[in-house]
């Protein structure tokens, strides 16, 4: 298999966790006879910083000549503390979701039984915990119109839904729950908006296509405190743009770190993979960030290439990571291992086995 990988390291951490994305990349390489071609791409501040444009035109062009993205971060402190920025970092990753249609941001949450101790829950709530929020990711308020007063007093976003933005990304929902356990629960606030209302009709009608699927509606509210006191009731997950950012990160805290979560979002034509987490520009350069979430990331990007056995190896070899304590400072704050010799651990157990991951931990300093 060749595949072309469009590769946006992007701000913060961004560089340093997806440099171990594409270690591990490699090793899969190596162990199953593949081949990849990263072409590098600019997105975000720094692309600021070089061109004056968060979202290059050539950057488009990289990643719709590509068979997937890889992305590792965006934001910088510059732009966050100063409201009035008219260019901003995020405009380039909205940009870039809009110009690829990647309308569904998938993300999976899991939960580790090695970081019980981290998960602010009763471990008898964590047994069981797997399932899969489906965020719809170019519609609704953040992409909505957008005005200010002219005495600086009022503001105003408008949320937006059409029946076949709601379509797309339902079908996909409904099909991911099929080959899981046949739930999927829609997450709207219908008693209150018109475009969840809108979410709620469109997706009962759907329901009818999938009679082996068992549908639920929760309030987004009642879904945010059900995520803390019963998460492993779910199964999918979907809902629209806001309400899937703030659930999914609020998710996050089940699997014990944020650095831990990948996520993939899907168009018609490419996708694109990436660590749920931000830039943390207070780690940047200093070998603390836990590289998982972009790892893990990648095994989303293989699975989406066809290279399910190669996905399952890197899941295999994380997992082996984590439950020998191999962990990042999000994890272990005092006795824990830097972003590249995990990035190390993770391809030396794909491509050699244990023996190999323990050669890189005699190698390095314990911390």
């Amino acid at each position: 298999m060749k595949k072309r990988i469009a590769l946006i390291a992007g701000d913060g951490i961004g560089p340093e966790v997806t440099q171990q994305a594409v270690k591990v990349l490699e090793a899969v390489a190596e162990r199953f006879g593949y081949a990849f071609d990263f072409q590098p791409a600019l997105l975000g501040a720094v692309a600021i910083e070089k061109t004056g444009n968060p979202l290059p035109p050539e950057t488009i062009e990289i990643c719709r000549h590509a068979d997937a993205v890889l992305f590792g971060a965006i934001g910088d402190p510059k732009y966050d503390n100063n409201p009035s920025a008219t260019v901003r970092p995020e405009q380039g990753l909205l940009g870039l979701r809009k110009a690829l249609g990647l309308f569904a941001n998938i993300r999976p949450i899991l939960s580790y039984p090695a970081l019980g101790h981290l998960v602010p829950l009763k471990p008898a709530l964590l047994q069981g915990v797997d399932f899969v929020v489906y965020r719809e990711l170019t519609g609704g308020i953040y992409f909505g119109e957008k005005e200010t007063s002219a005495d600086g007093q009022t503001a105003r976003d408008v949320c937006s839904y059409s029946v076949a933005e709601i379509s797309r990304i339902a079908h996909l929902a409904f099909k991911a729950a099929q080959n899981r356990r046949k739930k999927l629960t829609l997450v709207d606030k219908a008693n209150v908006l018109e475009t969840s209302r809108l979410w709620r009709k469109t997706v009962q009608a759907i329901a009818t296509e999938y009679p082996d699927v068992t549908v639920e509606y929760l309030y987004v509210d009642n879904a945010a405190m059900q995520i803390i006191s019963q998460p492993a009731q779910f199964d999918v997950l979907l809902t629209e743009n806001l309400f899937g950012d703030v659930l999914s990160d609020e998710a996050s805290v089940l699997s014990g770190s944020l650095g831990l979560l990948p996520s993939a979002s899907v168009g018609e034509q490419t996708a694109l993979f990436e660590p749920i987490h931000g830039s943390y520009p207070q780690a940047t350069g200093k070998d603390i960030a836990n590289p998982l979430g972009s790892i893990l990331s990648a095994a989303l990007l293989l699975e989406h290439l066809g290279a399910n056995s190669a996905a399952e190896a890197v899941r295999e070899a994380v997992a082996w990571t984590l439950a020998n304590g191999f962990v990042a400072k999000d994890i272990e704050p005092i006795n824990y291992y830097g972003t590249q010799a995990i990035g190390d651990m993770v391809a030396g157990q794909i491509t050699k086995g244990a023996a190999s991951a323990y050669q890189v931990l005699n190698a390095s300093t314990i911390i």
